[in-house]
């Protein structure tokens, strides 16, 4: 497998970030490029130049991790995103048009009721999704290791000059320069792909002093040529990965494994549903090879390649994955657009390319399929509850996946143990159990009928278990719960010799 590079597994996320926001694919590639040269312009060393670039890749990657959330308010969490870029943020226009999405593909009375609950709480609640955001990139930007600079960069992600951001407790120079530029290019870089130079400077110069920081306009509108890709340029990512200040951030085989099973949860975020799946599977595949005598590299590509198989995710509404009810045909095509968009997200880097699923093996393949179903199964989704495990294990069977494989990892599967029920970072075995269920997104009602617990008491739960782990959203104490091995919530035990 080719050395891997930090930038390539960022510049891998991006894509599936620009999918996101209703954006093709690369527009936070070229959002890259054009901050470096901003950079440039603005005579940073090399060292914050470095900060410049891991923060203009990630700077939005926080902002999927709601997406239920953002489904339940506005239908297609795709959709509603992708009006980020019409209006400036915080304009009557911007919010006339987001209230236009309240309730989006629901009959008319559902979307009267949802507009009355939000007029009520429902705002608040947006605006927290907004601010928790740059709380999870930081999160994802810790695990990943990076500078003290890009983690404050990324902790400030929505500020803005003018002081109108969020949560709006900074403006100016208060907020760090890699932010200020990111956040910038990020804006231009849609104006300039959509109506071209004049519409990028003219985009420049309006929000000069409000939205965005004087100077960083000033250095665009100045030499726009030379800082602006033009839109039909071919692909931007060899030159953004070869583009990396300093020395490039080589991973070893245990800085990547723990890199990439950081973004399976982070991808993981996507949808309470699927919390901890990716790990899941990583684990059964990689068991049920050892099993069946697979060498010990081989191994390691099944636990990598379970840890990546469902990024494309990202690029699928939640309005699909959280679906109580029967897909239509057509959210049936957009959902097996998954394995689409992954293989994309793959396929330009030179060390995940081989752990795409086409480029597996076809025994390894056949591994993995069948690791993924049986997960599948055993995870609860919005139209049923987790099968118990004989009833996952006679699905399995009866399906058409490989023999082999199948009872390979049926085997594996058999060796599952119960989660340890005491907690990290001071929690009770009941504080657990209520994170488990807080992070899959259930409601204090909800919750407190699977306890046979009130919601009072459910609620003081939740308050002590967001004080103890830091976290201000679901979807912060969701990733700390999947980093923490809370979820899935079953675990193997020591491998077990074929």
């Amino acid at each position: 497998m080719a050395e891997a590079r930090l930038a390539e597994l960022v510049a891998a996320l991006s894509l599936g970030i620009d999918l996101g926001f209703g954006q093709p694919m690369e527009h936070v590639l070229r959002q890259c490029l054009i901050s470096l040269r901003l950079a440039e312009r603005l005579g940073l060393d090399e060292a914050e130049r470095a900060d410049v670039y891991y923060t203009a890749l990630l700077i939005n990657v926080g902002c999927h991790s709601d997406a239920h959330e953002q489904a339940k308010w506005f239908g297609d969490d795709l959709a509603s995103k992708s009006i980020k870029y019409d209006h400036e943020p915080r304009s009557l226009r911007m919010v006339a048009t987001g209230l236009s999405y309240l309730g989006h593909g629901h009959p008319p009375l559902h979307r009267f009721k949802l507009g009355l609950e939000f007029v009520v709480s429902g705002h608040r609640d947006v605006t927290g999704m907004i601010q928790s955001h740059s709380q999870i990139a930081r999160m994802l930007g810790e695990q990943l290791r990076l500078s003290d600079g890009v983690l404050s960069s990324l902790s400030t992600a929505y500020e803005r000059w003018d002081g109108r951001g969020w949560p709006g407790e900074l403006k100016g120079e208060q907020v760090p320069l890699p932010a200020r530029i990111s956040q910038f290019a990020e804006f231009v870089e849609v104006a300039n792909r959509v109506r071209g130079l004049d519409g990028a400077t003219k985009l420049a110069r309006q929000r000069r002093g409000k939205q965005f920081d004087p100077q960083v306009a000033d250095a665009l509108v100045a030499d726009p040529r030379e800082v602006l890709p033009p839109p039909d340029e071919s692909s931007s990512w060899r030159e953004v990965v070869e583009s990396e200040p300093g020395l490039a951030v080589l991973l070893d085989d245990a800085q990547l494994d723990e890199a990439l099973a950081a973004i399976a949860s982070f991808v993981d975020l996507k949808s309470p549903y699927f919390l901890g799946h990716a790990r899941a599977v990583a684990d059964l595949a990689a068991e049920a090879g050892a099993r069946l005598g697979v060498g010990e590299d081989e191994v390691q590509r099944l636990c990598r390649a379970g840890l990546v198989h469902d990024w494309g995710r990202l690029g699928v509404s939640n309005a699909i994955l959280d679906k109580p009810g029967p897909l239509g045909v057509g959210e049936w095509e957009r959902l097996r657009l998954q394995t689409y968009i992954t293989e994309r997200m793959l396929q330009q880097s030179e060390a995940l390319a081989p752990l795409a699923r086409g480029a597996l093996p076809p025994q390894l393949g056949r591994i993995l399929d069948a690791a993924n179903a049986y997960q599948a199964m055993r995870e609860p989704r919005p139209h049923r509850e987790a099968l118990e495990p004989d009833r996952a294990a006679a699905e399995l069977r009866n399906s058409p996946l490989d023999r082999e494989a199948v009872e390979a990892v049926l085997a594996a599967a058999g060796h599952r143990v119960a989660r340890r029920r005491e907690g990290p970072a001071g929690l009770t075995p009941r504080e657990v159990e209520v994170l488990r269920l807080l992070a899959r997104g259930l409601s204090n009602k909800e919750i407190a009928q699977r306890l046979s617990i009130s919601p009072k008491t459910v609620g003081n739960h939740a308050d002590h278990i967001y004080a103890k782990i830091d976290a201000q959203s679901r979807a912060a104490a969701a990733f700390f719960a999947m980093q923490q091995g809370l979820l899935p919530e079953e675990e193997f035990p020591a491998r077990v010799a074929a």
